[in-house]
């Protein structure tokens, strides 16, 4: 496993700020909370969307994410992109902050209340999430519960040009099938690859 750091905050690239889980704490923020696999061009847009809504406000913009995704720490799934290169790839979109989670047993045994706990430390002035999302112990936290303490918004999924959604799971099946170029268009990287060891 690729890591980083795991002491202080650790500066990427020009602006942006790494932080482990509990780290951070800021008197206002915009966020967004995801696995962020691949970093794929649905992703992209909600970066985008979430650094422009900061500036605007003139606040922060925070990603929350994961050193490993929880599907792929529960074996479930295949990873897409290590962490360095996740880092690397939300820095270019010139978040400020990135919190980077270890989804471990510890952490997936926290209750809901815990996690918005957390949150409540970076104030957040938006809150951007998929509509699937779901958070805490035995993942009893969904977007409903998030937005009687933060301003939750949604956004819309982002399809490829033949109308199909753009997701990191999508991403997986096509690498699976030998689909490179098909999925080097849905996740916008250059060729060096979208999965470790993987010429796209």
């Amino acid at each position: 496993m690729i890591g980083f750091d795991s002491g202080e905050a650790v500066q990427s690239l020009a602006r942006t700020v790494v932080h482990r889980e509990c780290e951070l704490s800021l008197s206002a923020s915009i966020v967004t909370i995801g696995a962020f696999d691949g970093v794929h061009r649905g992703h992209q847009a909600l970066l985008a969307r979430v650094v422009s809504e900061a500036r605007q406000h003139g606040v922060p913009s925070v990603v929350y994410t994961f050193e490993t995704p929880p599907k792929v720490a529960l074996g479930r799934v295949i990873q897409l992109t290590p962490p360095a290169e996740r880092i690397r790839r939300l820095s270019l979109f010139e978040v400020d902050h990135i919190i980077m989670a270890r989804f471990d047993r510890d952490y997936a045994s926290r209750p809901a209340a815990s996690f918005i706990e957390e949150l409540g430390r970076i104030n957040p002035r938006g809150l951007w999430v998929g509509t699937d999302f779901r958070f805490g112990k035995e993942r009893l936290g969904d977007v409903a519960l998030l937005d009687r303490y933060f301003p939750v918004r949604i956004l819309a999924d982002v399809a490829a040009c033949e109308g199909e959604r753009i997701s990191s799971s999508r991403l997986r099946a096509l690498i699976s099938e030998g689909r490179h170029e098909e999925a080097r268009l849905l996740h916008g990287w250059p060729d060096a690859g979208c999965l470790p060891g993987t010429a796209l």
